[in-house]
């Protein structure tokens, strides 16, 4: 049996697979991680739990003792008690929370369920619109959750990053502006650029405004399919966490506008799920390959060497890809006009 292939017992674990996924999400939503955190050292009885989640007991119990089940939370005696890796991640106010960023997988859960219907039709099971604008809810929570997720992944790679000469950044599809405020922290004479679409750049003005460096970070309403930027106006550009929804061609195109921006001798960072020339690895960028194909047009995963062919296209040159360790298997690859 190859390294990846399913035992027996595995094949019925994957059926069930998703009951973890829903008691995460439900326990993240009724906020018990915070509330067990609340408690202290001596954890949380379940009437406190219950109680201040404003739940029944009865349905609580089985809650809390499916995290125990499924790792998620510790159980001693009749307390309940966050793991470390709870604590780390999945607490509100910590500042490696990711419950916002887990919050996108709770939105795209019943697309799952329509699987069949992309494969048989090749097209998204919802329309792409509803988290882009169309439905101002759905549109916020999006942001939100691309906020949490930045924040988690920023931390690695933000410092990776040559900023330290650079005065001027291009940030396309910026979403929240999460990596901008980050880019311009951590470097005190940098300004930022963020480009999005009206409505997530709207959220982004919202958060810019909160950070310490709203002055340096600007919200440009925008939309990189067919958006012109100032020539050679730019030390650095951006796109994060945003081709995996275009189609070879467009991604072209992108990086062409990119690559004008940009001065002689700038550089292009991209960062995004990939995998490797087969498709299939890493697993998860696999998967959410799929999850992109359910909730956008174009939607897929591409290869780092893909990636390569197009930058080379597109004008660039000196093209490295770096591999962003766990949780959240991104990988970064930089190329210079």
């Amino acid at each position: 049996m190859q390294e990846d292939e399913l035992s027996v017992q595995e094949i019925v674990d994957c059926a069930s697979a998703y009951y973890s996924s829903a008691v995460l999400f439900t326990a993240l939503e009724m906020d018990v991680f915070s509330v067990i955190e609340d408690s202290g050292d001596r954890g949380a009885d379940l009437k406190l739990v219950a109680g201040r989640c404003a739940a029944n007991v009865r349905g609580m119990r089985l809650l809390l003792d499916a995290c125990v089940a499924t790792g998620l939370l510790r159980k001693d005696g009749q307390s309940y008690h966050n793991t470390p890796a709870g604590k780390a991640v999945l607490v509100q106010g910590k500042p490696g929370y990711l419950g916002k960023a887990i919050g996108y997988n709770h939105d795209v859960y019943p697309a799952w369920g329509e699987l069949e219907k992309m494969v048989r039709s090749g097209g998204p099971v919802e329309q792409p619109e509803i988290h882009l604008g169309a439905d101002k809810e759905r549109t916020r929570r999006f942001a939100l959750s691309m906020h949490g997720r930045a924040l988690g992944i920023g931390r690695t790679v933000v410092p990776v990053l040559e900023l330290s000469d650079a005065k001027k950044v291009l940030d396309l599809a910026g979403g929240p502006g999460t990596y901008a405020v980050m880019m311009a922290e951590s470097n005190p004479e940098l300004r930022c650029v963020t480009v999005d679409l009206p409505e997530i750049s709207g959220v982004a003005a919202a958060l810019v405004a909160r950070s310490s460096v709203a002055e340096r970070v600007e919200c440009r309403a925008g939309n990189y399919h067919s958006d012109h930027y100032e020539e050679s106006a730019y030390d650095v550009v951006t796109i994060f966490g945003a081709l995996h929804q275009e189609e070879p061609s467009m991604i072209v195109t992108i990086l062409k506008r990119a690559q004008a921006a940009l001065k002689a001798g700038g550089r292009i960072y991209i960062l995004d799920m990939m995998t490797d020339s087969t498709h299939t690895r890493p697993r998860f960028s696999a998967l959410f390959a799929v999850n992109m194909a359910l909730t956008t047009e174009h939607g897929w995963v591409f290869s780092d060497l893909e990636l390569h062919g197009w930058l080379h296209e597109a004008g660039f040159s000196d093209c490295t890809t770096t591999q962003i360790p766990p949780p959240m298997p991104h990988w970064l690859v930089s190329a210079v006009k």
